[in-house]
């Protein structure tokens, strides 16, 4: 489990295909500090187990299924990565609660000045429009945002200088792919109220059946 707040950006040093997985080794520093093989870092906002560690890189291997969805195939040697180690049980809570299980890969159409930030612009396909709601926490490359505003197909969230110049987000261009994990939380009480009514459907179709 991740909190969304980057430690640090890592730069792609190579990427490898092996049959069914892709093998990828990032540059890195502060990420690598009590780490150890078999630990977790989320890169870009996709959970990956380091593999090996040498000579101040890391490498994690991923099914090819994985770096489609989550858009990490689409990354070359000197790509820019944000990474998180996984939270310890004493870290503060500073995002919110990350798994690093990619939901879907958006679409960044814009970011412009806002009130003395910025309003980042992202646009997903509308079956995702019940995931994400204003004032709500969404993850974009593994980064803990805040939902400004919810369209039907896009929503834009806010961001500080500080996040453009600690994360990869300020290298963001219009068209370019970006990580998209919505909010665990929001996701389970979707299912629930799914369920729910679900049930009540099947109450009413079993009460119609026996005449009432």
């Amino acid at each position: 489990m991740f909190t969304g707040i980057v430690e640090e950006v890592g730069t792609v040093a190579a990427l490898e295909k092996r049959g069914e997985r892709i093998v990828l080794r990032v540059k890195a520093q502060t990420v690598l500090e009590d780490t150890k093989i078999g630990d977790s870092i989320a890169t870009n906002g996709v959970c990956l187990t380091v593999t090996s560690m040498a000579e101040g890189t890391f490498t994690a291997d991923m099914m090819t299924v994985t770096a489609k969805k989550s858009a990490l195939d689409r990354l070359r040697p000197g790509s820019a990565v944000n990474l998180e180690r996984a939270l310890l049980p004493a870290s503060r809570m500073g995002g919110h609660i990350v798994q690093g299980h990619v939901d879907t890969v958006g679409e960044v159409k814009g970011i412009e000045p806002h009130e003395g930030g910025y309003l980042l612009h992202i646009a997903v396909k509308p079956d995702w429009a019940p995931y994400f709601v204003a004032q709500g926490s969404v993850a974009l490359n593994g980064v803990s945002l805040t939902i400004a505003r919810a369209g039907r197909n896009d929503f834009s969230v806010s961001l500080i200088p500080e996040t453009l110049r600690s994360t990869n987000l300020g290298e963001l261009k219009p068209s370019d792919p970006i990580t998209v994990e919505f909010d665990i939380v929001g996701k389970y009480l979707l299912r629930q109220s799914e369920v729910a009514e679900e049930a009540s459907a099947l109450d009413m179709n079993f009460l119609r059946k026996h005449g009432f």
